[in-house]
């Protein structure tokens, strides 16, 4: 899909599709961060770079996350904050780091 032939309506839906997708699989899947995975538009570039260089999925889960590439390699990431703030902010991808420490002496 190219982005000059869409109109309006069309990627309000587009965009209303990637906002409530989640990564349904893998390293950003339910099992790491449950309940549902992490949001398409919060993937890291370099995961989406690895299903670029891949195939993306199959499906309208694969179109979405191509979507999300494409917007995200023109620079556009700000396109999706209206999305996350009405979510209630971006999804944090970073594995907490622990909070006390043992120095032996």
């Amino acid at each position: 899909m190219d982005f000059t032939e869409i109109d309006r309506d069309d990627f309000r839906r587009l965009l209303n599709d990637i906002g409530n997708t989640h990564m349904p699989f893998g390293k950003f899947g339910p099992g790491n961060y449950p309940p549902s995975g992490v949001p398409i538009m919060d993937l890291p570039p370099e995961y989406l770079m690895w299903f670029k260089e891949r195939g993306f999925p199959k499906g309208r889960l694969g179109e979405l996350m191509e979507m999300v590439y494409e917007i995200k390699g023109v620079g556009m990431d700000s396109l999706f904050d209206p999305l996350r703030q009405a979510k209630g902010g971006r999804v944090s991808i970073r594995k907490a780091r622990k909070k006390s420490f043992d120095f032996d002496e």
